[in-house]
């Protein structure tokens, strides 16, 4: 049985090759990509500057990444929309379009599930199923677009923040942000794409090394290494002294900065004694910004999110140490707004509809 090629899964050089083992010339690679990538096709008839002799050839071998709405949750407080998507193997991942007002932003899953184990999050409790390919990562941004679209919208900004640690997938997120990145892909800026890491130290390093890189997250959620293994068991193989070192030495572009992730627990990392902790632990890294999270709690987790007094204390300290510093906005908290949340309800439900498709 012929191995299928999922066309969508291929950056252009991938697509470039593919064509020429297949018998064309190079150039057949980049009219399938932008039919593929740009004109978000998924049916090779419609790739009519190709002939019908190559169409037949590709269609007995070449399909599209499958990737099925089977729930969505649209938000009454703020319109940010959660979407539950069926995958062809029958697993399920999650995405979300967040709307702040101003921008449409994608929250995009790079995992199914997550191996991480941080104990606040509801993904880490399902384990790693497998890492998402290349076509089920933009297939996200994809899908979220039609939905966008029946408005008369689209998105203007991707944070990989969804389920999985996009780091622990490097190869596939890099190239699925090679077609992001690209004017005849997606066309998305580099300013507009954040990828958000858990401080997967190495791959942080291999995420830098692209042409255009990308706007990075971090986060970090303890102020201190002892604090941080026991609630993020990644600080085991690589120490949060480690990667702020790691930090401190990126070669970030002017007018970038690197955001650090704070998730604010009650009584586990909200003290003015964390704040100061963290003061110190980020002192010397420029460009910084950091986002201070109040937890979203999920049906089966103990942790809280902090008072509001807290937090607002745990900020000013923040601040009076000349540190810039924002209390992130809670989008889709009456929607499964964490990770991981809607397709644990679902699977609850027996794999039952969880929700309207908006």
């Amino acid at each position: 049985m012929t191995e299928k090629f999922y066309i969508d899964s291929h950056c252009l050089q991938g697509l470039k090759d593919f064509a020429v083992s297949m018998g064309f010339e190079k150039f057949r690679g980049e009219q399938i990509y932008k039919w593929a990538h740009n004109r978000g096709s998924e049916n090779i008839a419609e790739m009519t500057d190709l002939s019908a002799a190559i169409r037949q050839k590709l269609a007995d071998i070449a399909v599209f990444t499958v990737m099925e709405v089977v729930a969505a949750q649209r938000s009454e407080q703020d319109g940010s929309v959660k979407v539950l998507f069926r995958l062809e193997d029958g697993e399920h991942i999650e995405s979300v379009i967040l709307n702040d007002g101003k921008r449409y932003t994608a929250c995009i899953s790079s995992q199914v599930g997550c191996r991480m184990g941080c104990a606040f999050c509801s993904t880490a409790s399902m384990g790693l199923k497998r890492n998402l390919t290349v076509g089920e990562i933009l297939k996200q941004v994809k899908r979220l677009n039609e939905i966008l679209a029946e408005q008369d919208e689209k998105l203007t900004n991707l944070v990989f923040m969804g389920m999985g640690e996009p780091l622990d997938n490097t190869d596939n997120v890099l190239e699925a942000l090679t077609v992001l990145l690209d004017d005849n892909g997606y066309g998305f800026s580099h300013r507009k794409i954040t990828v958000s890491t858990c401080g997967v130290t190495d791959s942080i390093k291999k995420l830098f090394s692209i042409d255009t890189p990308v706007n990075l997250a971090v986060s970090i959620n303890a102020s201190t290494q002892e604090k941080r293994k026991g609630i993020m068991p990644i600080s085991n193989k690589f120490p949060l002294a480690e990667l702020v070192k790691t930090l401190k030495e990126l070669p970030i572009q002017k007018r970038k900065s690197v955001t650090i992730e704070y998730v604010l627990l009650k009584g586990v990392n909200d003290s003015i004694e964390d704040a100061q902790n963290l003061a110190k632990l980020l002192k010397g890294l420029d460009r910084l910004k950091v986002n201070l999270i109040l937890y979203n709690a999920g049906a089966d987790k103990e942790f809280k999110a902090p008072d509001q007094k807290d937090a607002l204390k745990f900020q000013q300290y923040l601040i009076n140490n000349r540190i810039g510093v924002f209390i992130r906005k809670s989008l889709g908290s009456d929607i499964d707004g964490a990770c991981g949340q809607l397709r644990a309800n679902y699977t609850k439900k027996g794999g039952k509809d969880g929700g309207k498709t908006p």
